[in-house]
C-alpha cells in the first residue's frame, strides 16, 4: 500500500498548521479498513501452531480487530492514539504528524491539560483530523535496567487509552506502535503487550462498546511482527472444529 506522509516540523512551536479542507476521499472509515477476519481469509495472516495459541478463539473478535499499514492521520474513526511526550505539545514521529495534521487548535487545547504522566492517557478533539478525537498517551523510554516497570507502563498506555475511548463514547480506536520509535521499546515485546491488553479489554467488554480496534503500523518490519503474533492472541476458529468454551485457556 503506497501512502505518503508529510514530514512535520521538528520544533513543537511550529506545529500550528491550518491546513486547507482536505479531500475526504483520502480518508479511510472503518468499513474500508480490513479486519483480521479479512486478513485470515486472504491468507495475509496465517494461523499459528496450536501450542502457541494464548487465548480461546472468538469469532466475534475477528470482525472487531484490524491491522493496517499507513498514515494514522488519514483514518476517519472516532479516536486515534497519539504516542505523545509528557508535555503533550508535539514532537517528532507520529506525535508531530498528528499535531501538524490537526492544526494549531490541538496544541492550544493540549496546553490546558498540564501534561500527562507516563502510562496515562488524556483526550482532545481532533480538529482538522478526520478522527473525532485524539487520545494522547505517554509511553515509557525503554531501559534494560527496569524491564518489568517499563512493561507495566506500556501496558497501562493501552489499557488507559481504551478506557478513555469508552468513557467518551468512541466506537473505534486506532493505535500506533507506542514507544517503539525513539523511545526504543523492542517491537516484538511491545507488540505482545499491545495485543495482550487489547485482547483482555475485549474479553471484558461484554457490551461491545468498541466496534473496532485498529493497530496501525508504518514499517514493513513492524507489520510482519504483528502478522506473526496476532494469531496467538486472536486465533481463527479451525475449520474442522466447533467453538467451545475452554478450548484454549489464556497463558499467564
Amino acid at each position: 500500500m503506497n501512502i505518503s506522509i508529510s514530514t512535520p516540523p521538528q520544533n513543537p512551536t511550529e506545529l500550528v498548521s491550518d491546513a486547507e479542507v482536505p479531500d475526504e476521499s483520502m480518508f479511510l472509515p472503518p468499513p474500508r479498513i480490513p479486519t483480521i477476519k479479512d486478513l485470515y481469509n486472504d491468507s495475509t495472516i496465517k494461523p499459528t501452531l496450536p501450542d502457541k495459541i494464548r487465548y480461546q478463539p472468538d469469532s466475534s473478535l475477528l470482525d472487531r480487530i484490524s491491522l493496517w499499514q499507513g498514515d494514522i492521520t488519514k483514518l476517519k474513526v472516532d479516536s486515534i492514539v497519539n504516542a505523545a511526550n509528557k508535555s503533550l505539545l508535539g514532537g517528532g514521529g507520529v506525535d508531530g504528524a498528528i499535531h501538524f495534521a490537526a492544526g494549531r487548535q490541538l496544541v492550544e487545547e493540549c496546553r490546558k491539560l498540564n501534561g500527562c504522566a507516563t502510562g496515562q492517557a488524556k483526550i482532545t478533539r481532533g480538529y482538522n483530523l478526520p478522527s473525532r478525537h485524539v487520545i494522547h498517551t505517554v509511553g515509557p523510554v525503554y531501559s534494560l535496567s527496569d524491564v518489568e516497570e517499563k512493561a507495566q507502563q506500556l501496558a497501562s498506555c493501552y489499557k488507559t487509552s481504551l478506557e478513555v475511548a469508552v468513557e467518551n463514547d468512541a466506537r473505534h480506536i486506532a493505535f500506533p506502535s507506542v514507544s517503539t520509535g525513539i523511545y526504543g521499546y523492542p517491537i516484538v515485546a511491545a507488540t505482545r503487550i499491545a495485543l495482550g491488553e487489547v485482547r483482555r479489554f475485549c474479553d471484558a467488554d461484554a457490551d461491545k462498546k468498541l466496534d473496532r480496534v485498529i493497530f496501525v503500523v508504518w514499517k514493513d518490519t513492524d507489520k510482519a511482527v504483528y502478522e506473526s503474533l496476532i494469531p496467538e492472541y486472536f486465533p481463527p476458529i479451525p475449520e474442522d472444529e466447533q467453538k467451545s468454551d475452554g478450548l484454549y485457556e489464556p497463558v499467564v
